[in-house]
């Protein structure tokens, strides 16, 4: 008996007191789709854990995601499982025309089919899945928003939006927070014609806000503040928030002055003539999170 309980203990350890990072795959529509977990250290496999869903942007990879959103601070102090999947072709089906919508990829059947492995294998919570993205998966993220609502909690996006042409639109109440960069050179601030990318008509900032506060029934006014400035890098940070105390449902948007396609904490990724500037007055992750753990589905 000794022995049996020692070789379960050796086999419970890794699980209950160290991370781990591991590179899975799950077969969907006879194609093989990649994508990186992240578990905490410090829990068992029987707890049911939260779920952060880290979409890249185009041209990005899962594990270039799992570094440049690096959640897995947060995971480990928190006990939240972070899951990085790839695109295909470095991009995902948002509707645009991106290389994974021309050659006809079901990412929303992707995520959905993916949330019930992390579930299943890891115990992860259903009822807290969380979804965010920056770019192409920010465009992504609104998508999943609209068509796969039932088994999301809540969403971040980050530099993105949401065409404003596609077959979905936002219907059914879920808490949203965007978060966006007024000179950001890709995705207009004030939304129109996309010139670059997979183009297409979006929301500005504010619009896909009020939509988003519209459909959860929040109230018509936002709490606007200014957090204070940490750093001098030429970013100032505004903040809106829409609230509906009835079902206590927010939509909180995130306006960063002078950033560009960038996500707040993060790295300079790219030249600033390129990209614009990343915002330290604001950090994207911590923030993500505080918004995503008021929230479960019922």
């Amino acid at each position: 008996m000794k022995i049996i309980l020692l070789l379960l203990f050796a086999f419970v350890l890794p699980l209950t007191t160290r991370s781990q990072q591991r590179s899975e795959h799950i077969t969907v529509d006879g194609l093989n789709r990649e994508f990186i977990t992240y578990l905490p250290p410090g829990t068992a496999k029987m707890d049911k854990l939260p779920v952060i869903i880290s979409l890249h942007g185009r041209l990005g990879k899962a594990a270039g995601m799992m570094k440049f959103a690096d959640f897995r601070p947060t995971a480990d102090r928190e006990k939240v499982i972070v899951v990085c999947p790839q695109g295909i072709d470095r991009s995902w089906n948002d509707g645009r025309e991106t290389p994974a919508n021309k050659k006809g990829i079901n990412d929303v059947k992707f995520i959905d089919q993916l949330i019930t492995y992390i579930v299943t294998t890891y115990n992860g919570d259903a009822g807290r899945i969380y979804v965010t993205g920056m770019s192409n998966g920010g465009f992504m993220t609104s998508r999943l928003a609209c068509e796969l609502n039932n088994r999301i909690a809540a969403i971040a996006v980050v530099a993105a939006s949401m065409d404003e042409d596609m077959s979905y639109q936002p219907s059914k109440p879920m808490p949203a927070m965007y978060i966006q960069g007024t000179k950001d050179p890709l995705v207009p601030f004030k939304g129109g014609l996309m010139k670059k990318g997979a183009g297409g008509g979006i929301y500005g900032h504010e619009d896909i806000l009020k939509k988003w506060a519209s459909v959860d029934n929040c109230d018509n006014k936002p709490i606007i503040t200014h957090p204070p400035i940490k750093v001098d890098d030429g970013t100032s940070i505004i903040k809106e928030e829409y609230s509906n105390p009835a079902n206590q449902i927010k939509v909180i948007g995130f306006t960063i002055v002078d950033g560009g396609h960038t996500w707040p904490g993060g790295s300079q990724y790219m030249p600033r003539f390129v990209i614009g500037s990343v915002s330290k007055n604001l950090d994207a992750c911590a923030e993500i999170w505080k918004f995503f753990k008021e929230y479960k589905l019922k």
